[in-house]
């Protein structure tokens, strides 16, 4: 094999695909890229979970493949000259890598001894500007289970119905749900995305509202292919929740309140409370105004800011964080928050019904 491409080429493929190299592995050649070079040029990583192949523009002089450790190769490449790269293979695995005067020899291995990715499927397929899947993924992966024991939780539903997506995440205290149309009606099908795909692709995916992503799935394997890259991931099997019973349109108060306003004294809230100090944040909830005040062992804060209110007065108490993160998420300039009762779950949303977060409260001693 011998190929050739620019550094800056070469280092954003593999920055792309050192996403799917996995930190620890029993497997040895899990920690290598392969480079297939029999047309093009591609970098390959997989760690059983998900996979990422992505093209590299170049010339192929030689066809060929090897596998090559990543996180040595990727730290040669980022140190090498700003100038054109050529790697190629001699007997017994070894590869050369010269730049300008520099020159590097690495053992590789076999090619055949790395693991193919999943087979592509076309069982069902959507088509979704890469701008609006990124942000979709952006409003409501903060509420995943980042290490429950219920591999549901840790995972978002995809739930796609005619030309809409709804996508939902949770964990013990929280729900977070995006409604988005598409362009295209489509076979209605659920699926369950592990969350650290999800992360992963976020990071790769552009800004751009004219660059799409086809995504693909069935039953075990999801695939997003988007500009020369694709990503395969495992699918989590299994029942989600139904968190359409949890959602009620009852209330008993509901404010209308700025939200730059909100974060910002909930924000100077947060800045009270220790890790692993479960203080929470009380809401006093007037007409004209909500007093929000915090205590813990370093301090404590009183604050008040306006709201527009309907219904009764209350005082409720919540995790601060769950609405930091909530409010952080939410672009609209004022914020519609519905309240039933002090030991019931409040629930964020617009009119339009486009995002819905809800969150448990906390019991407070007054």
């Amino acid at each position: 094999m011998k190929i050739s491409c620019s550094k800056n080429d070469l280092l954003y493929g593999i920055n792309v695909a050192l996403r799917a190299v996995p930190g620890k592995t029993t497997l040895p050649i899990l920690e290598s890229f392969l480079i297939d070079a029999s047309d093009s040029i591609k970098i390959v990583s997989n760690d059983n979970d998900m996979g990422i192949e992505t093209i590299v523009d170049g010339r192929v002089e030689v066809p060929g493949k090897i596998a090559i450790n990543a996180r040595i190769f990727s730290d040669i490449v980022r140190k090498l000259p700003e100038n054109q790269v050529i790697i190629e293979t001699s007997v017994n695995y070894k590869v050369r890598i010269t730049c300008e005067d520099s020159e590097f020899v690495l053992n590789g291995n076999n090619a055949n001894e790395f693991p193919d990715l999943p087979r592509e499927n076309t069982e069902n397929k959507i088509t979704i500007s890469q701008f609006t899947l990124k942000e979709l993924i952006r409003q409501t992966i903060f509420s995943i289970a980042a290490n429950d024991a219920n591999a549901i939780m840790r995972g978002e539903l995809f739930e796609i119905k005619d030309n809409k997506i709804k996508i939902i995440s949770l964990d013990s205290h929280r729900i977070s749900i995006r409604n988005e149309e598409l362009a295209f009606n489509y076979n209605p099908c659920k699926v369950i995305v592990p969350g650290k795909t999800l992360n992963e692709i976020s990071r790769i995916l552009g800004s751009e509202k004219d660059e799409m992503v086809d995504i693909t799935f069935d039953k075990k394997f999801i695939k997003f292919a988007f500009g020369n890259t694709k990503v395969i991931s495992r699918l989590i099997e299994g029942e989600y929740f139904n968190v359409e019973q949890m959602i009620s349109s009852d209330y008993e108060t509901a404010i209308k309140v700025n939200r730059n306003d909100f974060l910002n004294t909930i924000d100077r809230a947060f800045t009270l409370t220790r890790e692993g100090e479960k203080k929470p944040i009380i809401f006093d909830i007037r007409d004209g105004e909500m007093n929000i005040e915090i205590s813990s062992s370093l301090g404590s804060m009183n604050s008040h800011i306006y709201i527009n209110k309907d219904g009764k007065d209350l005082v409720i108490g919540f995790n601060p964080r769950f609405f930091l993160e909530a409010l952080r998420v939410i672009d609209d300039e004022e914020v519609d928050i519905y309240f039933v009762n002090s030991n019931a779950p409040c629930f964020i949303r617009n009119k339009e019904g486009e995002y819905i977060y809800i969150i448990l409260p906390v019991n407070i001693n007054r």
